[in-house]
């Protein structure tokens, strides 16, 4: 109780700003990680390939009744008679097993059906027979893409328009690259790739923007009123407001990795579950992936894109100018930041009090001066029921 209590009270400092880790300024250690990782990814890609599903490549699935015999004694008795080919079992819930052979004809699997028949002392008749055609696959790969190319351009618009477009190329930027490292993961671990995989991959996509936006809403809450203040720069705002959603994007990540990895490790490594894994292994490195992403990658890339703007600039100038002179001054660092924390808190409520509200608006045209709902809640601050007497 008392580890939860601390990481509750850590998250409050981390939010109030007592206490920070510099996630942008150490970004280009970041980049090299991500650029590490990509590489790796792409190599096992490059070098295993992906292992296509009979869903892809064609194929037939042979689903036999409840058997005595194992994974291993089903291997080893077909071994030879699946004409070449490479043939997965998984043992099934009723106590039947299922045998994949990919890419053989019709004809092909009439011939491995009759001799898996005889080799299990089964009829022939008895076993289910499911053939698969390669140009289904090619259809639903088609539509996957599509699909995908759709969602990315949809994103960035979106993000545009809500954000700015510094934002949606940083949180594209962060997609490709969770994308490309589940893949690699896919093609290194040598997991086939069905129609499970193609949900899953698009799954992460949705999860890994969630995350991305929550962090730049935050951001951009935080830089709204950046002009008005010349104590922090926008790299140090920007690393600011990651420090406190950080708590929120962790506990929101384990929560969504906790059932995906029972799927993955439990349902799928200890109970046999294969058909569980292909989602379950991209639901779980997407998810990992885009939380590190949303962190590590999207949030400095804004930083490094909006730093290059002129009226940035020109704020680090006056930021730089402004410390300089306090250290010539003797000025504490500690009761400088403190005071900064405070002059962006009241820069961020001077912009909230220039909204109108509609009463003010109402009165505006015949009211000049103080507005009676200002006083009105002057009479009332510190009662206890906050109700005038």
């Amino acid at each position: 109780m008392s580890k939860l209590g601390n990481l509750g009270q850590l998250g409050h400092r981390l939010h109030r700003g007592e206490i920070a880790y510099d996630f942008v300024g150490k970004r280009r250690l970041w980049y090299g990680v991500s650029i590490l990782i990509t590489i790796v990814a792409i190599a096992g890609l490059a070098i295993n390939g992906l292992k296509l599903g009979i869903e892809f490549s064609g194929g037939a699935v042979f689903t036999t009744p409840k058997t005595s015999y194992s994974v291993t004694d089903v291997q080893n008795k077909i071994a030879g008679d699946t004409g070449g080919h490479v043939a997965t079992v998984q043992k099934l819930g009723n106590g039947g097993v299922r045998i994949q052979v990919s890419d053989i004809s019709t004809e092909e699997s009439k011939n491995i059906q009759e001799k898996v028949a005889t080799d299990l002392g089964l009829d022939a008749t008895k076993i289910d027979a499911q053939i698969v055609g390669p140009s289904w696959g090619e259809e639903i790969s088609k539509k996957a893409f599509t699909g995908l190319i759709i969602f990315m351009i949809l994103v960035v618009i979106y993000l545009a328009i809500a954000f700015e477009w510094r934002m949606a190329i940083a949180a594209l930027i962060a997609l490709i690259h969770d994308l490309t490292i589940t893949v690699g993961v896919y093609a290194i671990v040598g997991f086939e790739v069905t129609p499970g995989t193609v949900i899953g991959l698009l799954t992460i996509l949705g999860y890994s923007l969630y995350d991305t936006v929550v962090v730049f809403d935050g951001l951009k809450e935080t830089t709204r009123s950046i002009t008005k203040q010349s104590r922090f720069t926008y790299s140090e705002l920007s690393n600011r407001s990651l420090n406190q959603t950080l708590v929120r994007s962790i506990n929101t990540t384990v929560v969504a990795l906790l059932p995906v990895g029972a799927l993955l490790f439990i349902g799928g490594g200890i109970l046999g579950a294969g058909v569980l894994n292909d989602i379950a292994l991209a639901l779980f490195v997407g998810l990992t992936a885009g939380a590190y992403s949303s962190i590590f990658i999207a949030t400095p890339l804004v930083a490094d894109f909006k730093e290059r703007d002129p009226e940035m600039k020109a704020l680090k100038k006056r930021v730089l100018a402004k410390r300089k002179a306090d250290a010539a001054k003797g000025v504490d660092p500690a009761d400088e930041d403190r005071q900064a924390r405070e002059d962006v808190a009241a820069a961020e409520a001077a912009d909230e009090d220039d909204e109108p509200e509609d009463g003010d608006r109402a009165a505006a045209g015949g009211v000049v001066g103080q507005r009676p709902q200002a006083a009105a809640r002057n009479r009332s601050k510190n009662r206890p029921s906050g109700k005038r007497r």
